[in-house]
């Protein structure tokens, strides 16, 4: 069976992404803070009789991420990186000038860092797959200029330049950063509290993401409601 790693994967789009996938036969390995919310989330997920192991842990510590990629290895390999776990730097949200410097370096430390790391851990596991994948969980802030998003935003910019390039050093891999569009997350919550305006769940979009799993288009960055719309 496919092994696929997920970062962030307790609740939100993380969990979303590992059910379908578990659903479809894939073994997980996930990772999250809460180990008590993570270890429901495996629970819930193993019930589709495919092999899930949780490993609660920081993927800023190098230890954990060591750990979740030797997980993989006996489970059978490393076919699916998925860098989700996210920090926003400060909550709420806040505009540039009140920006505290620890927080700009908490969101690149979670955001950049500890994702460029996990993919140095995995990178000899995903070039003997098969079909070896990234998919780095990227946003509109990459790209476009919000109020009060600069740092969160500038992140995922620098995690979509080097998603970019992986996928040129890398060409026999898919490297894919992925906009998972606007969505009612606990990180959305943390980051704009009071905004009540209906978004989608998570478990909307994920089928832009199994279209790319199966299609396999070339590296780059894609939009989860572009993909959508072209079905």
């Amino acid at each position: 069976m496919p092994v696929a790693i997920i970062t962030g994967a307790s609740k939100g789009l993380g969990r979303a992404l590992g059910a379908a996938l578990a659903e479809r036969g894939w073994d997980l390995v996930l990772d999250a803070r809460t180990a008590g919310v993570l270890e429901e989330t495996a629970v819930a997920l193993s019930a589709y009789g495919t092999r899930v192991e949780a490993l609660p842990g920081d993927v800023t510590d190098a230890g954990h991420r060591a750990e979740l990629v030797a997980t993989a290895r006996k489970l059978g390999g490393v076919d699916l990186l998925v860098n989700n776990a996210s920090a926003l730097g400060a909550e709420p949200l806040v505009r540039l000038e009140d920006l505290t410097l620890d927080g700009l370096r908490q969101a690149l430390e979670v955001n950049v860092v500890a994702a460029l790391g996990l993919v140095q851990e995995a990178l000899p596991l995903l070039r003997a797959a098969e079909a070896g994948t990234v998919v780095d969980i990227s946003s509109d802030a990459a790209a476009e200029a919000y109020e009060t998003w600069g740092g969160y935003g500038a992140s995922k910019a620098a995690l979509d330049h080097l998603s970019a390039v992986l996928g040129e050093e890398e060409p026999g891999l898919r490297v894919w950063a992925v906009d998972p569009g606007d969505m009612g997350t606990d990180l959305y919550a943390a980051a704009v509290p009071g905004d009540d305006d209906p978004r989608p769940a998570p478990d909307s979009v994920v089928p832009a993401f199994l279209r790319l799993i199966d299609e396999r288009p070339a590296s780059g960055r894609y939009s989860a409601p572009a993909l959508l719309e072209e079905r």
